[in-house]
C-alpha cells in the first residue's frame, strides 16, 4: 500500500516504512509529522483517488534530519562575446521515514470514543 502526498508544491510516493526528501518543512529531528493532502491511495482493489484530495485520509511520519542536496551548477555563456558566469546551489530538504498510512476506516476507529461498561 502507498500514498501520493502532495507537499511543497510537489507530489511524492510514501510507502510505509521507507524514507523520503522532501522540500524543507518546519520541525525538530524525531519529531512527528502529519501530511493530510493525500491524491491517491493505492491498495490493489480498494484504491481511492481524491477530488482533489481523499478525505479522513492522513499518512504519519517522523523527522529524521534536515540537510543539503547536491550541489547543482549553473552555467551560462554567450558564443563569442566573452560571457561566462558559473554559479551553484545546494537546496535545503528535510528526510521523513513514513511510520503509517492511515485510511478513512482506520481513521474512524481511532476517532471513536471508547465504550465503558
Amino acid at each position: 500500500m502507498y500514498a501520493i502526498v502532495e507537499t511543497g508544491g510537489k507530489q511524492y510516493k510514501l510507502e510505509e516504512g521507507r524514507y523520503v526528501d522532501i522540500e524543507l518543512i518546519d520541525g525538530e529531528e524525531n519529531e512527528k509529522v502529519v501530511f493530510d493532502k493525500i491524491i491517491m491511495l493505492v491498495n490493489g482493489a480498494k484504491s481511492k483517488v481524491g477530488a482533489p484530495y481523499v478525505e479522513k485520509a492522513t499518512v504519519e511520519g517522523k523527522i529524521v534530519k534536515h540537510d543539503k542536496s547536491k550541489k547543482v551548477i549553473v552555467y551560462k555563456q554567450r558564443a563569442k562575446k566573452g560571457y561566462r558566469k558559473k554559479q551553484g546551489h545546494r537546496q535545503f530538504f528535510t528526510r521523513v521515514m513514513v511510520t503509517k498510512i492511515r485510511t478513512t476506516a482506520a481513521k474512524a476507529k481511532a476517532e471513536a470514543p471508547a465504550e465503558e461498561a
